[in-house]
């Protein structure tokens, strides 16, 4: 046989798709005698090789079956060409993936395999490229004990033959550039397993945008090329430490705020111009997102996610979520977004035994597989893994400037034995129980998103009293810059559910989230978890007739609005809605015809508004000096009051609260300043839909002692109410010292 000829058993491999090295076989190869070129082109009648011009440089023979081969002897160098194919449906042409160099290279190689290459989605999944003069995109794809991987799609009539990808065995990188195609395009990836197996067709784990569902393949996208406006505010967001401004959260699911009259989803487009300016003029300073990673199943709220690079297509593109963004720094809101990196669904077109191996999940059914959720957990020791995950949180970051990630099911990460019964989880060495890997994952995603995004924040989601959450990582800590509070949130909400007549018993659930306030920074939330699975609404949890439930609900907004922490609050609780949260629907906004709502949503507005602008309620909200109880003990009467306090210069605020239906008059407490002291938010206010009992403005402090202040005031205090009382010193602005 000639020697410039493949191999009978080449040919046969690539016809069987099932070629180690099909660069080896395929594309323009230097021989002795020439430069051969090698096609491979089902259901072809012929093929040409054409000059990239149009001129004719060779006919290729049919060698065997769909495989063409000819001989350029005259050629010095390699030849650039395009192939011309004529079938039965007529003639095309196309330039050969077979005829480009590798695009990735060593170092790509070495930081994945080191785990240290944060901008992997620069290089993997499917990247729009120039290369080597031709337009196109190029795929790219980690899956090191795959036998052979091909992408397909509309492009090549999803045949696993046509564009068999190139490996890198340094890394168990597979790429092929594929020329002249660009957005819109839609592929997966075949692959067979170690064995020869062929898988189920793969969704790309770096995909930046998916189908809707039901459909589950990934769609080429340009999410790089997007005309930023918020130059203002990203400069603006270093500015000064996150836990000493205030923050506001509205937490949102974007599929059920609001829909269309036909029940079909907004756009992020029309989320942008609805959603955005709603929640600025309620005086928030961040909206937080479920989970917008693309997911295959609504009832899963997105904390199943499969396509984690991918804004769901349920709203839209990845431009459109880019604009949700840009729309929202503009209105000068923050954008958080809920990152599930504990977990992920066993989809058959997902990332569970992607590669025919266990490779992104622990093998162990003990450490890889959660009983909760029947879903795979991550091995977060395997570099590669982590580093995908790592890389995950920063592309959020950094190319839809997301202002913050919420970390999702963090308690789950923490520990091996995680909602598991004895011989159902494996311990360390030593017996322990910590999940160190997934620690050390979790300190070194803090670090690289704080260190590489000034003003950018993590939040844990941590139900357990794992001690530093939110401590530095060079002091022992996790890393993150806030942790919800649990503990507060379930206390106080078991506290308001209770008959006022009974309150008095669990008085210290009000109280009790102030031994530990400190010991994180703490997120106060009453979040979507808190609104489902029979638990109702925050309103309909609360006791008594109609009056005395909303009454309830505004005194503890005010409480949880004067208590130290940041603040967060689920859509709907806003404007008092009754019945339980259904993510199906949308919200029921024709709620706000009737009064009683309108006053909720007054409230929260105008908490919002005292809130950011009365540092004594914010700027020490992570520190024991910015607190002090005043009347800490007063059971029997269910009444609570505290003085919160900013800097020395700050107008420090009382916050004083009566959980009982009845009213307090002439109640004293005690205050660190002679003076005037502005009734800033009364909960009872009749424009809020209570009674009107009140202070009429304002209160004087005398030279009276009580509670250990040297001062005092007789206060008038509203049925199931709080009042704010800012001191109003002489002088705007200087307080005594």
């Amino acid at each position: 046989m000639e020697v410039w000829r493949a191999r009978d058993a080449d040919i046969e491999a690539i016809h069987a798709a099932r070629c180690d090295n099909p660069f080896a076989v395929l594309g323009p190869h230097l021989t002795s005698v020439g430069w051969a070129i090698r096609v491979f082109a089902p259901d072809a009648i012929g093929v040409r090789a054409l000059t990239r011009d149009g001129a004719l440089l060779a006919g290729l023979e049919r060698r065997k079956g769909d495989f063409f081969e000819a001989l350029i002897p005259s050629a010095t160098e390699r030849p650039l060409y395009r192939v011309e194919v004529e079938t039965a449906n007529g003639t095309s042409s196309y330039i050969d993936s077979y005829a480009f160099g590798p695009a990735l290279g060593p170092i790509d190689d070495y930081l994945l395999r080191e785990g240290s290459h944060r901008q992997l989605y620069r290089r993997l999944g499917a990247q729009i490229a120039m290369h080597e003069g031709v337009d196109g995109v190029l795929f790219a794809l980690w899956a090191p004990n795959a036998a052979r991987v091909s992408v397909v799609g509309d492009f090549n009539h999803w045949d696993g033959r046509r564009c068999q990808m190139r490996k890198r065995f340094d890394s168990g990188l597979w790429e092929i550039f594929v020329p002249h195609i660009g957005p819109g395009a839609v592929y997966k990836y075949e692959l067979t397993g170690p064995a020869g197996n062929l898988l189920p067709l793969k969704a790309d784990p770096f995909g930046f945008e998916a189908e809707l569902r039901p459909s589950t393949a990934s769609v080429v996208a340009d999410s790089a090329d997007f005309e930023w406006t918020d130059h203002d505010y990203m400069k603006s967001r270093g500015d000064g430490a996150p836990r000493r401004k205030p923050m506001t959260i509205y937490e949102v699911h974007l599929g059920s705020w609001k829909r269309r009259p036909d029940g079909s989803f907004l756009s992020y487009d029309e989320l942008a111009d609805d959603l955005i300016p709603y929640a600025a003029g309620m005086g928030y300073t961040h909206i937080e997102l479920l989970p917008i990673s693309e997911h295959p199943l609504d009832e899963s709220w997105g904390y199943q996610p499969i396509g984690l690079f991918a804004p769901t297509s349920r709203f839209g593109t990845p431009a459109g979520f880019a604009r949700f963004v840009d729309k929202a720094h503009t209105a000068g809101l923050g954008v958080i977004i809920d990152w599930v990196p504990a977990h992920f669904p066993t989809d058959e077109h997902g990332l569970a035994h992607f590669d025919g191996t266990a490779l992104y999940e622990h093998a162990d059914p003990r450490k890889g597989f959660h009983p909760d959720w029947n879903t795979a957990i991550y091995n977060f020791g395997r570099f590669e893994v982590a580093n995908f995950l790592y890389c995950n949180a920063l592309y959020w970051v950094d190319r839809f400037h997301v202002d913050g990630l919420r970390v999702d099911a963090v308690a789950s990460m923490l520990y091996l034995d995680y909602s598991r019964r004895e011989g159902e989880w494996l311990p360390n060495a030593d017996g322990s129980k910590e999940n160190r890997e997934a620690i050390a994952f979790l300190r070194r995603a803090n670090e690289l998103v704080y260190g590489g995004f000034p003003g950018a924040i993590t939040i844990a989601e941590e139900s357990t009293a794992f001690a530093g959450v939110s401590a530095p990582t060079d002091h022992g800590g996790l890393g993150f810059g806030f942790k919800w509070n649990m503990g507060w949130m379930h206390d106080t909400l078991d506290y308001m559910s209770r008959d006022p007549i009974y309150r008095r018993w669990g008085h210290d659930k009000m109280t009790f989230g102030l031994l530990y306030a400190f010991s994180e920074n703490f997120v106060l939330p009453i979040s979507h978890d808190e609104v489902v699975h029979g638990k109702g609404s925050v309103i309909g949890r609360m006791p008594g007739d109609e009056w005395q439930r909303f009454a309830n609900a505004r005194a503890f907004y005010g409480f949880m609005w004067g208590h130290p922490g940041k603040k967060l609050l689920f859509m709907g609780q806003e404007f008092g809605q009754t019945m339980e949260w259904n993510a199906a629907e949308s919200l029921p906004w024709w709620l706000l015809d009737h009064w009683p709502h309108q006053g909720v949503q007054a409230l929260i507005r105008d908490l919002n508004r005292v809130y950011r602008d009365t540092p004594a309620l914010y700027a020490r909200d992570c520190e024991p000096e910015g607190f002090r109880w005043i009347v800490v003990n007063d059971d029997q009467q269910s009444v609570l009051a505290f003085l919160r306090r900013g800097a020395q210069s700050d107008p420090p605020v009382a916050v004083v609260c009566n959980f009982t239906p009845e009213p307090r008059m002439n109640y004293r407490i005690g205050l660190p300043f002679e003076g005037h002291w502005r009734e800033a938010i009364n909960t009872d206010a009749g424009l809020y839909g209570g009674s009107n009992i009140g202070n009429l403005g304002d209160v004087v402090a005398e030279p009276r002692s009580s509670h250990g202040f040297p001062c005092s005031a007789a206060l008038n205090l509203p049925p199931l109410a709080t009042l704010y009382l800012v001191f109003a010193p002489p002088v705007a602005g200087q307080a005594p010292a």
